[in-house]
């Protein structure tokens, strides 16, 4: 029986001295023991809606947070890109589109693609008199983009769909939201159009794709 107490208070003690080692490592504490001396303490960083998260085992560390989630992207691109053509084909377009950054973190457009919409045809874009030659209602449309103010790119082929953004330029950029002078870029834009016996409304010639990226 001697040795059976015996051996129980060394497990015990054992245990207790293991208990405390491990509280040690899990609270990473730099011990000083010298005057003068240094320790060295990370700071860490974590991206969750949660904060810290709590402390439930009691070693002044917190468990961690739940989600971890990157920032947040919020960029919102023209819903159209309205167009009205006149009986002498004269097309006129919407003056105050814009691309808008309500995102924390800086964005910019990263490219821009046009495809032709069913029964549409793309041509390249200039003057409405390079589209004299072209039967009535071929169904052609020339268009022309500018961002930001940026260089103006244009349809320049009859292909169905063409990028006219390949990488971001001048103009694409955009702070984050805290700076709302420059956290939105202007879209302005052109076409031409062959001519149409009948009248259209709210029909839909093309689609533009805009894709937008973190500012890295």
């Amino acid at each position: 029986m001697t040795i059976s107490k015996n051996m129980s208070k060394i497990l015990s003690l054992v245990l207790a001295l293991t208990m405390c080692l491990s509280l040690g490592i899990s609270a990473s504490a730099a011990e000083i023991d010298t005057s003068g001396g240094s320790g060295s303490t990370p700071v860490s960083l974590t991206t969750s809606n949660d904060g810290l998260g709590e402390d439930t085992d009691g070693d002044g560390i917190p468990d961690g947070p739940g989600t971890v989630t990157p920032t947040k992207m919020s960029v919102v691109v023209p819903t159209a890109l309205p167009m009205a053509m006149s009986d002498d084909g004269t097309v006129v377009t919407a003056t105050d589109c814009k691309i808008i950054n309500y995102s924390y973190g800086s964005v910019r457009v990263k490219t821009v693609t046009i495809s032709a919409a069913s029964d549409w045809n793309l041509t390249a874009f200039g003057p409405k008199s390079s589209l004299a030659s072209e039967k009535v209602d071929s169904n052609k449309l020339g268009f022309a983009l500018s961002i930001g103010g940026g260089q103006q790119v244009e349809t320049a082929t009859d292909d169905r769909t063409q990028q006219l953004i390949s990488a971001p330029i001048d103009g694409c950029y955009m702070t984050g939201v805290g700076d709302l002078a420059n956290n939105s870029v202007s879209v302005e834009y052109a076409a031409i159009v062959t001519p149409l016996s009948n009248t259209v409304s709210n029909t839909t010639v093309a689609n533009v794709v805009f894709v937008i990226e973190w500012n890295t």
